[in-house]
């Protein structure tokens, strides 16, 4: 008995904090089943890249941009289970085509953000003082503006297109990323094994990069899901007021801002691209809950 219970003590004392994050996060069914749906679609951006590569754009060129004005408005079927577009263009391979834009260009704008807001955030926080004080009020000054209206400001400025349009979603999310990293460095950098990182002649960068920012990444992978979720509508907005990614380019809100016209004469062009919005954005939402759930010490039993 007393052996059975040494052994079940390491096993406890060998487990690390993500797999046991992994473990309390599987119990969540939902999040489960919205990460599932999250990897699908990142497979099928992967395949639609690939499929690009291979057929030198054949395949998109002629089933996903090129147009067919005698098959407008064709209802779904068993050969185009979503339909077809005002243009005649399959609903379907629109939309698998396009989260390459949706999915891929939010996950580019909220990586870029999050690593100059990490950067800034952990700064501020580590050195304190007039740095702290500088840093964080141009982070206050850019939270101070609407996010969408300063996203809107910045395509109208620079103008319409995928760097553009990367660069006025990231931009408006530094400041989050950057509050959530300075208020855990502040709360980490009193630690007894930063001292001791110190006291053998470690280096601020080291320490910061080394010591405090490694152990700073649950808040940020809740933030960055949640963020991700933020940008999809954003960009899906933005190309909905013909800021974004231009037609012929299959991104979910171009779709939507090119259907709106037609919604009278045929429902299925603007509920498929919206759904696939929802749904998405919906899933992206769970992941995110769950994570701050199986992350949370405070709910470790």
């Amino acid at each position: 008995m007393a052996k059975g219970l040494t052994l079940n003590n390491s096993a406890v004392k060998s487990r690390t904090l993500w797999a046991d994050a992994w473990r309390r996060f599987k119990k969540n069914k939902m999040a489960v089943i919205s990460l599932i749906f999250l990897g699908l679609l990142a497979l099928i951006g992967i395949g639609t890249l690939v499929i690009d590569w291979v057929t030198d754009n054949r395949i998109y060129d002629t089933l996903v941009i090129n147009q067919d004005l005698t098959r407008r408005f064709v209802e779904p079927s068993a050969e185009h289970p979503l339909g077809l577009d005002e243009f005649g263009r399959d609903i379907l391979l629109r939309i698998l085509w396009g989260t390459r834009y949706s999915l891929f260009m939010s996950i580019a704008a909220v990586l870029g953000a999050g690593i100059v807001g990490t950067v800034l955030g952990a700064i501020a926080g580590y050195y304190g003082g007039r740095v702290d004080n500088i840093v964080m009020r141009i982070m206050d000054i850019v939270l101070s503006l609407p996010y969408m209206l300063l996203a809107i400001a910045i395509v109208a400025a620079l103008g319409p297109g995928l760097v553009n349009v990367l660069i006025s979603i990231a931009i408006g999310y530094v400041p989050e990323f950057a509050r959530i990293v300075r208020a855990t460095v502040m709360t980490i950098r009193e630690r007894e094994f930063i001292e001791a990182a110190r006291a053998v002649g470690a280096s601020d960068k080291a320490i910061i990069f080394g010591q405090i920012l490694p152990n700073s990444m649950a808040p940020l992978i809740v933030e960055f899901t949640m963020a991700i979720a933020g940008a999809i509508l954003s960009i899906a907005g933005l190309s909905f007021l013909g800021l974004g990614i231009q037609p012929p380019l299959p991104e979910w809100g171009a779709m939507l801002t090119n259907a709106r016209g037609y919604i009278r004469d045929a429902w299925h062009i603007t509920v498929f691209p919206g759904l696939i919005i929802l749904i998405t954005i919906l899933a992206l939402n769970i992941i995110g809950d769950g994570l701050r759930d199986a992350l949370d010490p405070k709910l470790k039993n």
